[in-house]
Parts: structure tokens; C-alpha cells; sequence
């Protein structure tokens, strides 16, 4: 009697600390995915920041402006330059 019992409490302790494993691995999971989130979090952060110091002194915001959105000065001239293509990339696919 005494060694079914002795069995039964290893089976149940062996059970638990499975268990425990189990839930030891999984939360090392969502551990190591919530860090590389915070990471990333902290990367888009700081490139964030760069970008409000960037934009935070006026001649930049202007000539963001001028670039993106081609806005001009009153009187003045707009100039488009689109590069030439790569005469290589048509040699190349021969």
C-alpha cells in the first residue's frame, strides 16, 4: 500500500512539473515576441523623434514642401529633372 502511494505522489508531482514546463516555454514565447515588440517600438520611436527635431526647423519643412508636394514661390520657375534610365540594364538582359 505504502508503494502505491509513493507511486501516486511521483506520478502527481511528475504531472505538475510538467505543467510547469509547459507553461515555462510558452511564456518564454510570449516573452521573447513582447521584447522584440518593444524593440521595434522603441526603434520607430526614436525615428519619430529624428523626424519631429527634423521637422521642427522651418527651411526643412519648406524644402520637404518644395519636394514632395512641388510647391513654388510665387514668380518662380518649376524644374523637373527625371534621371536617365541604365543603358546597362538593357545590355545586360541579352
Amino acid at each position: 500500500m505504502l508503494l502505491i502511494s509513493i507511486f501516486a505522489v511521483v506520478s502527481v508531482l511528475s504531472w505538475q512539473l510538467f505543467q510547469l514546463y509547459r507553461q515555462n516555454h510558452s511564456l518564454s514565447a510570449v516573452l521573447e515576441d513582447l521584447n522584440e515588440r518593444v524593440d521595434n517600438f522603441t526603434k520607430e520611436n526614436k525615428e519619430f523623434y529624428a523626424d519631429i527635431q527634423y521637422f521642427s526647423e522651418p527651411e526643412n519643412l519648406l524644402k520637404e514642401l518644395r519636394t514632395q508636394f512641388n510647391y513654388k514661390k510665387p514668380g518662380e520657375k518649376l524644374i523637373i529633372v527625371v534621371p536617365k534610365k541604365d543603358s546597362n540594364a538593357s545590355t545586360t538582359s541579352q
